[in-house]
């Protein structure tokens, strides 16, 4: 009994010995090592609007720093879009405090990265921007109809990021084509800045 006893006790102190040793590797590592962080959008988000209808939409930012410049891919895959888009509307925070100008953004249809390729447009489609006096809000207007197929497609942003910290909810709502233009709510993304 005292030799089972005394196994047991060894294999837990083998066992916390380890974990330990794991854990301080991690912490250190942590701390010494390269910074392996990505500003690819979270898997985790927090809102404070819970409600179903809210809809996050994919998007890659370059970086994630305050008043770093960076390059952000506000995309919109086939899901997103239920029907054609004649124009496209953006609307931003008003503590979104970044400098948006016409020449800062561009439309294209978009490959999605993954582990081994990044986000990157295929093909660029001419779009004529307008920025709100207020900047809280971008219009897009592109010279052809976008259409509801299987590809995706992204608003580019070329821009510093903003000074202050904090996650900013960008909307868009697309109008439709038609002899009734109507303006639904395509989805949101939610940027986080450190």
């Amino acid at each position: 009994m005292k030799t089972n006893l005394t196994s047991n006790l060894k294999q837990i102190a083998l066992f916390g010995l380890t974990a330990s040793s794991i854990f301080g590797y991690h912490l250190v590592e942590g701390k010494n090592g390269p910074n392996r962080a990505s500003a690819n959008s979270s898997m985790m988000e927090f809102r404070w609007d819970t409600s179903s209808k809210y809809k996050k939409l994919y998007y890659f930012q370059s970086s994630k720093e305050r008043r770093d410049r960076s390059t952000y891919y506000l995309v919109m895959r086939p899901k997103d879009r239920k029907s054609a888009m004649l124009k496209l509307k953006l609307s931003f925070p008003k503590h979104f405090n970044s400098s948006l100008k016409p020449k800062k953004f561009s439309f294209c249809k978009v490959e999605l990265g993954g582990m081994l390729t990044k986000t990157k447009c295929k093909e660029k489609i001419p779009t004529v921007f307008e920025v709100a006096k207020d900047r809280s809000y971008v219009e897009a207007f592109p010279n052809q109809i976008i259409p509801s197929d299987d590809h995706s497609y992204a608003v580019v942003m070329k821009i510093f990021n903003p000074d202050q910290a904090g996650m900013f909810q960008i909307n868009a709502v697309a109008q439709t084509p038609g002899d009734v233009p109507i303006s639904t709510y395509i989805g949101s993304w939610t940027i986080d800045i450190d």
